[in-house]
């Protein structure tokens, strides 16, 4: 148990790089709680989900960020957000963190994709290794989802990380099944916006797009969209809370990958056939 005298350590990652603004945003909201470490990815890593790259060589470079009118030490290595946390949590960490927080996000990540993102690949890794998480992401155009630009405004969403952190840091009873706390905050929100806790919808949100090319030779990736199905879409979802009601959603997520059905009748439906 952390000594009433310590301030909490928090670990910060993403999956947009150690460089990214949304990085710092979140780092600046959050120095005020606790002491920081920050393992990031050293490039674009968005995408990789919980994925851990047999690649990855094992190194890790420190880096000085400037923050809050002073330099930090931190640490950035070329592999997946997953493995920043495994990195930070395993060999950096002075002491058990109280807290991982693996954003702010360039995009937001929603109902079945929510499985793609690096950012909620990071915060499930630390809950799954017993450390309370929250992945956050602000709804930005797609063009910087990959090229994370200079020009997003930060101040609600880090007003925002800086509230659930310190929800979360306060309560003395956790979850045994809640690996981590999806944030995803609209574009349009300010410091009164509402949010409630919602449920994955079971719709993907972005929608993959054939890219048209006539030659599989040309180099043309796969592009999406948003394509939501509102005839469909779940009142309690976090799609229908962002997308529809323009709120913040917060969503419990667990590693526990079960289907929810009957197990006993699945299993008999099986030997039937």
């Amino acid at each position: 148990m952390r000594s009433l005298m310590a301030r909490p350590l928090i670990l910060i990652t993403n999956d947009d790089g150690i460089h990214s603004p949304g990085l710092l945003a979140a780092a600046s909201a959050l120095d005020a709680l606790g002491d920081l470490l920050i393992v990031a990815p050293s490039r674009q890593q968005s995408g990789m989900s919980r994925s851990l790259p047999a690649g990855f060589d094992g190194r890790i470079h420190p880096v000085s960020l400037a923050l809050n009118g002073r330099c930090i030490d931190a640490y950035h290595l070329n592999g997946s957000p997953a493995q920043c946390v495994l990195y930070g949590l395993l060999e950096l960490a002075p002491r058990w963190p109280d807290l991982a927080v693996s954003g702010i996000n360039y995009g937001e990540n929603l109902g079945s994709a929510t499985g793609i993102s690096g950012t909620v690949g990071a915060a499930l890794q630390a809950g799954d290794m017993g450390v309370r998480s929250l992945a956050i992401s602000l709804e930005t155009h797609k063009d910087y989802h990959y090229n994370p630009g200079d020009d997003i405004d930060w101040a609600c969403a880090a007003h925002w990380l800086k509230y659930f952190a310190r929800l979360v840091l306060k309560k003395t009873v956790w979850p045994a099944d809640v690996a981590a706390l999806k944030i995803d905050i609209p574009d349009n929100v300010t410091r009164e916006t509402r949010w409630r806790i919602t449920r994955q919808s079971r719709q993907p949100y972005y929608r993959a797009r054939p890219t048209g090319r006539i030659s599989l030779s040309d180099a043309f990736p796969l592009d999406y969209e948003v394509a939501i199905d509102r005839a469909k879409l779940e009142p309690d979802s976090d799609i229908y809370a962002f997308a529809i009601e323009r709120i913040i959603s917060v969503t419990p997520l667990s590693v526990n990958l079960t289907a929810r059905v009957s197990l006993p009748e699945f299993e008999d439906s099986l030997r039937r056939t």
